[in-house]
This record gives structure tokens, C-alpha cells and sequence, in this order.
């Protein structure tokens, strides 16, 4: 018996790596010292234009929207997906996204689909300023079914020691702002696809009033890279916190950052996105459960003194969505019962 016979084709894989090597190369700067193909990737780590280079890391995977993703034979948005989400976690520190890392596993390698979900990465880490200098493909016959395949990300940047947003300077009478995101980003899916397509017996081509797309193609809406207007803000104002809206919706990601003396009052004065309504509908989802699960249609908050209000306001897609006062760490939003 050969590896083959045992649903692993080498062929196809060294196939997939010829067709993605030009590709992920013109992600490459000068501060890449490897090539594609070696054992590990370098990259040069002086930092020159850094006092006190402090590095910042994350990981993270796109989850079950990759089931959709799959269904609609739609899979380029994900690769865009890994990379925005695991750049915005680092972004919200200061920092700037430096390389990338992906780890992608099959159940069976399919070059053309796993060249469409690389094209995605390169996209948006050519977008993001940041190089795309190692991965890991896997085939694994056994493990996930033919058809499945699963995506995850690592990232590395730099941040000035000095200029590190933990949200620590937020204080009681900040004000704050959200910038809007138009669908889930890579969140929630595991309730949406229940409701949706279990509960309220809907189909991923499906057209309803209120979205511009079908269900299917509104849900693999790329996750938004919030980069360029945490720059724009930061080089601007002063701000005091950022928080990326992923799992734990507005509640838990803007609490993990409060300050125990605080607490953050929101107003619900933005347009929520039709997507979010369709969700509650088909599966008379509490309101509760919505704002812990999903964005919501916030994808960013931003922490601000008053000072700045003007000149924030000026940032595309944001709004001002709430306040800081004093309390205890906790997240109230205006007629939610959480």
C-alpha cells in the first residue's frame, strides 16, 4: 500500500505549493530573510525605528463559517477572514502587524480550493502591510471528511513599549464610539447556520428582503480589517482602549478591558444590520444571547476623551454608541436584558 492508497497525495501537495510560491512571495519585504520552502521562515528583528520594540502575537481560526464557506463553494473571503480577524487582535494594542502564519488542513487536499483560500490571505496581508512568511497544509483522510477543511492563523507585530493601548487609561467620563461592521465577521456562525438554515428552514441561495445579497453570500461577508482606522485614530487623538467585537459580543470583549472602576453605558442608536434581525427572527433568539454572540453590526470600539469627539468623527463608519461611568467592570446596553 502506498501513502496515496491511504488518502494522502504528496503530489497534489507539492502541486499546491508551485501554484500559491509567486503569489505569497509578493507579500515578502525587506525584512524577510527566507524563502519559500525552508524549515522555518526569518525575519529580521532589529526594529530600527523603535526605541522599545515590544512584540505582539495572536492566533486564532475562522470556526463554522468555513461550513458555509464550503456549501456556497465560496472559500477566498476566508482566507481574507484569518488574517483581518487576527490582525485587528493586535491592532487594538497599537501595534503593527508584522508576518503571518496559516495552518490549513484537509480532509482531502484540492489545490484549486486551497489556492483560492491562500489567494484570500495574500489579499489582505497585502492589504494590511504585513508578509505572509510560513504555513502548514495538511491532509488528513480520517480526521475531517473529504470535503472539510479547517483554517488557522498566527501573528506577529511591534508595538513602541511606551505607546501600548490595554485600556488601562480608560476613565469615567470617556466616551464611546463603535465603527460599524457590516455582517458577522467570523463569529456566531454555529448559532446562525442553526437558526437559519435548521430552525427557520431557510437555503444558502436564498434571497430575502432587506439583504442586498443571498443569506449565504451576506453570511461570507469578509471579516473587516479595522488597521488603517486604528492608525488614523491613533496619529489623531488620544485614544484610551480599543476592543475587537469577536465572541462575547460587545459585553465581554469591551469588559475584558475595563478598568474595575468603570462601566460602560450603550445607547443602540446605530442601524443593526438585516442579517442579525433574520437570526433573531428564525430562531426567537433572546436579545441577551444576540449581543453576547455577535457584533451586532459594531465591529470596533474605540475609547475616547471628549477632546477628541470632533476629530474621531471624521473616521469612516463610526458612531458614537456610549459612555464610561463609574462602576464595577460591567457592560449595559439599553433595553437588553442580558
Amino acid at each position: 500500500m502506498k501513502y496515496k492508497d491511504a488518502g494522502v497525495d504528496i503530489d497534489e501537495g507539492m502541486k499546491f505549493v508551485k501554484r500559491i510560491k509567486g503569489k505569497v512571495k509578493s507579500t515578502f519585504n525587506e525584512n524577510v530573510l527566507s524563502n519559500i520552502g525552508n524549515f522555518g521562515a526569518l525575519y529580521d528583528g532589529s526594529f530600527k525605528n523603535y526605541e522599545n520594540p515590544v512584540l505582539v502575537s495572536s492566533s486564532d481560526g475562522v470556526g463554522t463559517k468555513i461550513k458555509i464557506g464550503i456549501e456556497m463553494n465560496m472559500h477566498k473571503g476566508l482566507g481574507m477572514d484569518i488574517v483581518n480577524h487576527c490582525v485587528n487582535d493586535i491592532a487594538v494594542l497599537g501595534a503593527k502587524p508584522l508576518y503571518f502564519l496559516d495552518y490549513m488542513a484537509f480532509g482531502k487536499l484540492k489545490s484549486e480550493i486551497a489556492e483560492e483560500i491562500v489567494g484570500g490571505m495574500v489579499e489582505a496581508c497585502r492589504s494590511n502591510g504585513l508578509a505572509l512568511i510560513g504555513g502548514e497544509t495538511a491532509e488528513m483522510p480520517g480526521m475531517y471528511d473529504e470535503s472539510d477543511y479547517d483554517i488557522a492563523g498566527f501573528i506577529v507585530g511591534v508595538v513602541e513599549k511606551n505607546r501600548i493601548l490595554d485600556g488601562s487609561s480608560i476613565r469615567e467620563g470617556d466616551i464611546v464610539f463603535g465603527i460599524k461592521s457590516e455582517s458577522l465577521h467570523t463569529n456566531g456562525f454555529s448559532l446562525a447556520r442553526k437558526v437559519l438554515f435548521e430552525s427557520g428552514k431557510y437555503v444558502y441561495n436564498q434571497h430575502v428582503d432587506g439583504l442586498k445579497r443571498s443569506i449565504g453570500e451576506t453570511l461570507l461577508i469578509p471579516h473587516r480589517s479595522y488597521f488603517d482606522e486604528i492608525q488614523s485614530i491613533i496619529e489623531s487623538c488620544s485614544p484610551h482602549g480599543f476592543a475587537h467585537i469577536t465572541g462575547g459580543g460587545l459585553y465581554d470583549n469591551i469588559e475584558r478591558i475595563l478598568p474595575e472602576n468603570t462601566d460602560v453605558s450603550i445607547a443602540i442608536n446605530w442601524d443593526i444590520p438585516s442579517i442579525f434581525k433574520l437570526i433573531k427572527e428564525a430562531g426567537n433568539v433572546p436579545e441577551g444571547d444576540l449581543f453576547r454572540t455577535l457584533n451586532m453590526g459594531i465591529g470596533m470600539v474605540i475609547f475616547l476623551s471628549p477632546d477628541d469627539r470632533d476629530k474621531v468623527l471624521t473616521v469612516r463608519d463610526i458612531v458614537e454608541i456610549g459612555k464610561v461611568v463609574k462602576g464595577s467592570g460591567k457592560v449595559t446596553i439599553e433595553g437588553v436584558k442580558n
